[in-house]
């Protein structure tokens, strides 16, 4: 393999990525537009753009992921894709009739500067959008930012085209959502009924990218936010953001549109970052934490407590979201194992900081990094340099783990070598108890698998 050319010898490099660990804007936009109950993507740009953004969330959710493309041809690269974006429009209404078309850019459409404002006024004022229906949009160049500025960029264009204030506030919260798996989403309106409170989360893929079978085809499933909801957000008492990547912006957008007050937290994986999240909720909501919650905590910390020879000292190489990585490397300490090389392809500076507040006491020894050059080809030269005990990231990370013979547990997107990542959650006490047995039964099993059989025992 390719792989076992790695040398342990670091490179200083400043405009070569070498299997990087993100993908690209549109996939992101995509991803939060299917969040909208009755919404179809639309991708602005070559059909083979299209594609590839499908495909790559078919993969991850064993679903049917339905978009739409304006099929640039040469012509349209050249003079523009305006004929080609309105004339979609029309065939989205009259063929699929969708309630709402989201729109997102690529490189190409980017590149020659098309102006989706004056395109989709265009479409509206020639009667392509029907009476009631909605065309929105948002900018996703592709060489800039990763799939999770996307997923932030369409989020925000839900606020600047949905949310509206009144002079009566409700007793609601807002959640928006970061990218998290529909299981994720499911969880924290679980979490929320159970403590009695009013929420509305978005975007929401639950009841969307997890359907049940039926044997009838529907083109859009019941799940996701609905256009009233993401009016009435508006008028909430207050927003929660989860993930500072994925939500802020639109954090910000909102409070500024609409003078709802925000918080943003870690997305809540693990026991700290789930008690920051519960602690929250409880009091924008003025609700009390029921005993049911708090004892679905007890039952983690058992968990932690009757297991913490197993996870004691062990080294851990990451990668991928800096939203998932950074309640992700909290938990890992928590557990008392060693978060050890940390990368993501994703830039930003919260990503640093809080790498720097979480390790450099506890793990001083780390190394991470987040941008451009922050691939699998650095994470792959770090274990080269010193081993670890286990890796945590995608379906990516299996060659390097293949090739270093070192367990890898599948947390982040995409997943696409292994079944039911998107039915059962991570976040949440529930989801910690997840991830641990996940980490706990590959760590028993490469241990079974490897020891000499003298030693195999029947209790670990």
């Amino acid at each position: 393999m390719l792989l076992r050319h790695t040398t342990s010898k670091e490179t200083e490099r400043k405009a070569l990525t070498i299997n990087p660990a993100k993908t690209c804007q549109p996939v992101g936009a995509m991803y939060a537009a299917l969040g909208l109950h009755g919404c179809l993507p639309h991708s602005h740009g070559s059909q083979g753009c299209c594609s590839y953004h499908r495909s790559a969330l078919t993969r991850h959710f064993k679903e049917p992921v339905m978009a739409a493309t304006s099929s640039f041809s040469e012509g349209s690269s050249v003079f523009g894709g305006s004929s080609n974006l309105v004339t979609a429009i029309e065939n989205i209404f009259t063929i699929y009739e969708p309630d709402i078309v989201a729109v997102h850019t690529t490189c190409l459409s980017e590149t020659i500067g098309d102006d989706l404002t004056q395109i989709i006024s265009k479409a509206n004022e020639e009667g392509k959008i029907p009476e009631g229906k909605k065309v929105i949009f948002c900018n996703t160049p592709s060489y800039v930012g990763t799939h999770i500025t996307g997923y932030s960029n369409q989020i925000s264009s839900f606020i600047k085209f949905f949310a509206t204030a009144t002079p009566k506030k409700r007793n609601v919260v807002n959640i928006i959502a970061g990218w998290m798996e529909p299981s994720d989403m499911r969880e924290i309106k679980r979490i929320a009924k159970e403590m009695e409170t009013r929420i509305i989360l978005f975007p929401d893929m639950s009841g969307v990218l997890d359907t049940p079978m039926t044997g009838k085809m529907k083109m859009f499933p019941n799940g996701g936010v609905t256009q009233q909801e993401l009016t009435q957000s508006g008028d909430s008492k207050f927003t929660i953001g989860l993930g500072a990547y994925s939500t802020e912006d639109a954090c910000v957008k909102l409070e500024n549109k609409c003078k709802v007050k925000f918080e943003v937290l870690e997305i809540p994986i693990g026991l700290k970052a789930t008690d920051r999240f519960i602690v929250s909720l409880s009091r924008h909501a003025n609700v009390p934490v029921p005993d049911s919650i708090t004892e679905e905590r007890g039952r983690l910390v058992d968990f932690i407590a009757d297991n913490s020879k197993y996870f004691y000292g062990k080294r851990v190489a990451l990668f991928g979201d800096p939203d998932t990585l950074i309640p992700l490397v909290e938990f890992l300490l928590t557990l008392d194992m060693r978060p050890v090389y940390i990368v993501s392809g994703t830039p930003g500076k919260h990503f640093d900081e809080m790498m720097g507040n979480l390790l450099s006491e506890s793990v001083p020894e780390a190394k991470y990094r987040c941008g451009e050059c922050a691939d699998m080809y650095l994470l792959h030269t770090w274990i080269k340099q010193e081993p670890v005990d286990m890796i945590i990231g995608n379906t990516y990370g299996k060659y390097i783990a293949r090739d270093e013979n070192i367990p890898l547990v599948r947390i982040g997107f995409p997943v696409i070598d292994r079944a039911g990542n998107n039915f059962y959650p991570f976040v949440g006490y529930n989801g910690a108890m997840h991830i641990a047995t996940q980490i706990l039964d590959k760590l028993l099993d490469f241990k079974d698998r490897d020891c000499p059989e003298e030693k195999v025992e029947l209790q670990m």
